[in-house]
């Protein structure tokens, strides 16, 4: 009976340690579970709609890296610093030039700079109506996407309005020459052709007439019109055309949206949330969206030869604050016509999100 009872008590003790131990695992497996998914969801982490992405804050870190790198060079450049340089024309003489591309007449700034704004109209408009994304993929409703043509059309339409009013035209002069002007500015010799009435009073206050007249700016702060071209459009083209590559891996190898956007209820979404998806996703328009074709390549170039001539304005062209200034003045536009959209709900219909 003592035996009976002792091998009693042993299995009681041992079924008890066992229901006693049984719990622990599922314990450890549910702590373990909940460790690794709150992991998971403090690595996911948003980006802020209100600051440029990672990617574009790279992009326009490589514009004041290119300035300082080229007014830094033309510092410590005995080429450069022994040239003549005339203030007026903020350049090199055209006789001690010290390359090719120091000279205004040189090619590509003839061609290129001067009709700057066009080249960048004509890339966007050739990738707008091109590539595969501005077009309806949904069965049965083939043709232009007429939302996504309709919002990129207004986000050029603000850009060029930008342009216009800094470089061209702001209800008389450009905001260039109502600034020069502003800083003590002036046109010599439409002044003295003013005094003696054989020009008009316009020549004073444009750079263009000024020119004509045969005049010369004097004095003043003259903002830096091809670093702000340059900067603006190049910008412009990335912007329109990387985040539709970028969505469709075209650039990265893998498709990638770090933007994020303010919903109407408050809450801060991927901006995928907002893609219109046709039901042939992933098929044959996937696969055509990830190729650039002949509008983004020909976009591409157009930027390329941006970073190029900006590189050899801050060169060769322009004090370093004027080309701050142009620098500056092209920023000014970037925030209100791709940033504010994503943190203003009511603003997106009107001017979306490039890509989407």
């Amino acid at each position: 009976m003592t035996d009976d009872n002792t091998t009693y008590s042993l299995r009681s003790r041992q079924q008890t340690k066992m229901a006693n131990g049984s719990p622990r695992p599922a314990t450890t497996s549910s702590s373990s579970s909940s460790s690794s998914s709150s992991s998971s969801s403090t690595t996911t982490k948003r980006t802020s709609p209100y600051l440029p992405t990672p990617l574009e804050t790279l992009a326009l870190a490589l514009y004041p890296a290119l300035l300082a790198f080229g007014t830094l060079f033309s510092a410590v450049s005995p080429e450069t610093r022994g040239a003549a340089y005339d203030a007026a024309a903020q350049s090199h003489t055209a006789a001690t030039a010290p390359s090719y591309f120091a000279r205004k007449d040189n090619v590509v700034n003839v061609v290129f700079v001067k009709r700057g704004w066009a080249w960048v109209s004509a890339a966007f408009v050739a990738f707008a109506l091109t590539h595969p994304s501005f077009f309806s993929s949904r069965r049965g409703n083939p043709g232009i996407n007429a939302r996504k043509m309709r919002t990129a059309a207004a986000r050029w339409l603000l850009v060029t309005a930008w342009w216009v009013l800094v470089t061209q035209w702001c209800f008389g002069p450009p905001l260039i020459d109502r600034g020069f002007r502003v800083t003590g500015g002036r046109c010599e010799v439409a002044v003295e052709a003013v005094a003696e009435g054989v020009a008009d009073r316009a020549d004073v206050f444009t750079a263009a007439a000024c020119r004509a007249a045969g005049g010369r700016w004097s004095g003043g702060h003259d903002i830096s019109g091809h670093v702000f071209l340059l900067v603006l459009g190049s910008f412009f083209l990335l912007q329109e055309v990387g985040w539709v590559a970028c969505r469709a891996g075209a650039l990265l190898g893998s498709a990638r949206e770090e933007r994020c956007v303010v919903m109407a209820d408050g809450a801060v979404k991927g901006a995928g949330v907002e893609a219109e998806r046709g039901s042939d996703e992933g098929g044959r328009e996937g696969e055509r969206e990830r190729e650039l074709g002949f509008g983004g390549k020909f976009a591409l170039v157009v930027v390329a030869l941006c970073w190029w001539m900006l590189l050899m304005t801050a060169i060769y062209f322009h004090t370093w604050f004027e080309k701050f200034t142009g620098l500056l003045v092209a920023s000014m536009a970037i925030y209100p016509v791709y940033i504010l959209p994503r943190w203003i709900p009511a603003l997106r219909p009107f001017i979306g999100l490039p890509g989407i």
